[in-house]
């Protein structure tokens, strides 16, 4: 891409910086060579890349050089995932891969490990993880400074950035509102990775949107572990629906979109703050898990498929021509066929636009993990593949609805042949495809003719 902050590599393939926060791209420094240089990699989840970019931020203003290159950094923060097995896996090997490059194999070069690991491993991690020089769970990262000042020095004066993005800006970007969790799904370990749920204050959102759109910003995603509880623990208690009008009604060229909300979370005031302003996107995405109400019980959530089915039809109601993604699992301890039928027809019937789905994974420390009745691993990928394709064929037909339609397309970068893509209203960053067209500047809105579906893509003019 070419105004897109691209994602680099090593020899090595590892992923550097997959996102770098526009406040960030600004700043250029033409004497910070003496400066340590650090580098990040980020794994998992936009929140993730959310605090990776705060950590950067915070990196940066103390005087280090932000460099893209591993093999140019004196040290490299690996922002971890480990909300399931097979994230904690592959933060692992981005550690055991970089330990094994020339400085960092003899400790000379510093590998720090942040983020979600950390957090849910402990000192278990730390006398187990030899290849690493510090760890920094997620409630310690605002220390990351002192961190690299203990391993590298600190530098001598105010440092920049050195990025292959040239000083572009990404015209999207995340504003987390909230962070930590207390649901406590019996399947789910992020309220021992993040601890108890607790919203950000307006003023400091609020804070973060202006910068955000001062440096260029067309679309803010904002996102949290539930988006939906932000204010409920506030005294007097505030609510997302207000968060959001407060937000698209100073900001009103920008685009708002909520995600990752609990279905409790979905009340009739956010629903009509959805459908009354035009640069809030009629988007939402509210994981329902399952449809059985059996299943939902022993996950310690609420619901049913008549629950589930009638909740759906409410906020199509309320908000015509609405997109909705929702996100469920399969092979939860216990789940007979009757009711992976019932999660079945809970998606053939509610047609939603996008799904989301993942086999249960028995994590330690969850309830779920020591339950009885544990589903064999065959049948979890069986009936994970069933909901993909029956999900698919779904989606697909959704899209293609959508051709003969016009369309708001933010116009967002350049694919590596060359061809001009952006996002409409009706696709959430990284996970519902594109739009592609034939012209226009990055980072303004244009309005398109969709005249052709693949898949989950489009294409307008």
């Amino acid at each position: 891409m070419a105004s897109r902050c691209s994602t680099s590599t090593t020899d090595s393939g590892l992923a550097l910086m997959s996102h770098v926060d526009t406040e960030m791209l600004a700043a250029q420094s033409a004497d910070s060579s003496s400066a340590p240089a650090v580098a990040f990699i980020t794994l998992g989840c936009a929140k993730n890349e959310v605090d990776s970019a705060d950590m950067l931020s915070r990196v940066r203003e103390a005087g280090y050089r932000i460099v893209e290159d591993v093999e140019m950094a004196d040290a490299v923060i690996v922002n971890t995932c480990s909300f399931i097995q097979e994230a904690t896996e592959e933060s692992l090997n981005a550690i055991f891969e970089l330990s094994g490059l020339p400085g960092f194999d003899s400790g000379e070069r510093k590998i720090v490990v942040a983020g979600c690991m950390p957090a849910r491993y402990g000192s278990q991690l730390e006398g187990e993880l030899t290849e690493a020089s510090a760890f920094v769970p997620c409630s310690k990262e605002d220390d990351i400074v002192d961190v690299l000042t203990e391993l590298v020095g600190r530098p001598s004066a105010p440092g920049g950035i050195e990025s292959s993005c040239d000083g572009d800006v990404y015209p999207a970007a995340y504003a987390k509102i909230s962070d930590g969790c207390d649901r406590f799904c019996a399947f789910c370990a992020i309220p021992f990775i993040r601890g108890g749920y607790h919203s950000f204050p307006l003023e400091q959102i609020r804070s973060k949107v202006a910068k955000l759109v001062a440096s260029g910003v067309r679309e803010i995603t904002l996102i949290a572990q539930d988006t939906g509880r932000w204010g409920e623990d506030f005294t007097p208690r505030d609510t997302t629906a207000h968060l959001l009008s407060s937000l698209a009604e100073e900001f009103t060229t920008t685009w708002f979109r909520l995600m990752y909300i609990e279905p409790v979370g979905v009340t009739d005031e956010l629903l009509d703050v959805i459908a009354k302003y035009d640069n809030v996107c009629k988007y939402l995405d509210m994981p329902l898990q399952h449809a059985s109400a059996r299943v939902l019980k022993n996950m310690n959530r609420s619901g049913s498929l008549e629950e589930n089915l009638a909740l759906v039809a409410c906020i199509r109601a309320r908000v015509p021509g609405i997109t909705l993604r929702t996100t469920v699992m399969v092979g939860f301890p216990g789940e007979t066929e009757e009711e992976f039928q019932e999660l079945l027809t809970m998606l053939e019937e509610a047609e939603f636009d996008y799904v989301g789905a993942f086999a249960f994974s028995p994590e330690e420390g969850t309830k779920a993990a020591k339950m009885p009745d544990q589903i064999d691993e065959e049948i979890k990928a069986e009936r994970l593949q069933e909901v993909r394709d029956l999900a698919d064929a779904i989606s697909f037909a959704r899209v293609a609805t959508r051709v003969g339609t016009k369309q708001q397309v933010l116009v967002l970068g350049y694919e590596d042949d060359g061809q001009l893509y952006g996002r409409a209203m009706c696709q959430a960053p990284d996970v519902d495809g594109v739009t592609y067209l034939a012209s226009g500047e990055v980072g303004e809105v244009v309005e398109l003719q969709i005249e052709d579906a693949l898949l989950y893509e489009m294409e307008g003019v």
